[in-house]
């Protein structure tokens, strides 16, 4: 890190300088998901138009959740099929990242809907081509009001060399929401390592009433006479 502006001013890394200064059409992203918000904790998926982000629409995807720290492209931009040198619709996210960097991506991806929380990502290109850029995660709510889409934005400046481009974590930025109203967490599945084992669900025998003083005596019998 460097000092900016001057003796006394703020540190600030250069990367998460690079992130919010260079690429304006994140901020723009980011302004119009906060637009559609409009006071509430996340906006739905289906208002997401893509009118609003015209300018940006080359660097724009949806993610689909598909489990935990696991997402997949449902539509992508231009810029992502550019990088990877194909189609990236219906791949992981993880396949924009190097090997190294997938185990950190899956648990910002998880926290981005567990939180819920928003993501902004700065990364650098695998090899020597210079690539640098920023990504960004918002979520959103899916159709059936869970939190099971996110709209993001990837912009890169630099040479992003031979196809597929692979992609590493520099530094990991998240803003925590609030969470949606009614949403309970998962309990945690209970131990069973030292538990004891179930009762078993076969039919006891009926229980047998003691005899008391009073049936000591023998149990009477009906006799039928022979005559």
């Amino acid at each position: 890190m460097r000092r900016l502006f001057g003796k006394g001013a703020k540190v600030i890394a250069l990367s998460e300088y690079r992130g919010t200064m260079r690429f304006p059409l994140v901020n723009e992203v980011e302004a119009y998901w906060e637009g559609l918000r409009a006071g509430r904790v996340l906006p739905d998926r289906a208002e997401v138009d893509p009118r609003g982000l015209e300018r940006a629409l080359d660097h724009v995807f949806i993610l689909e959740r598909v489990a935990p720290g696991i997402v997949r492209f449902r539509v992508a931009g231009s810029h992502l099929a550019g990088l990877m040198g194909m189609e990236v619709s219906g791949m992981p996210l993880s396949a924009l990242f190097t090997a190294a960097a997938r185990p950190a991506l899956a648990a910002h991806v998880q926290g981005l809907f567990d939180g819920p929380q928003t993501l902004r990502l700065t990364l650098s290109g695998e090899g020597a081509h210079g690539l640098y850029g920023t990504m960004l995660l918002l979520p959103l709510r899916s159709e059936t009001g869970a939190i099971g889409r996110a709209l993001g934005c990837l912009v890169t400046e630099g040479g992003a060399g031979r196809a597929p481009c692979r992609l590493r974590i520099d530094a990991a930025r998240v803003k925590p929401l609030p969470p949606l109203p009614g949403f309970v967490a998962p309990a945690p599945a209970p131990a069973t390592g030292f538990s004891e084992w179930p009762a078993s669900f076969a039919p006891q025998p009926p229980a047998t009433k003691d005899k008391g003083p009073r049936d000591s005596r023998p149990a009477l019998r009906l006799v039928r006479s022979g005559d």
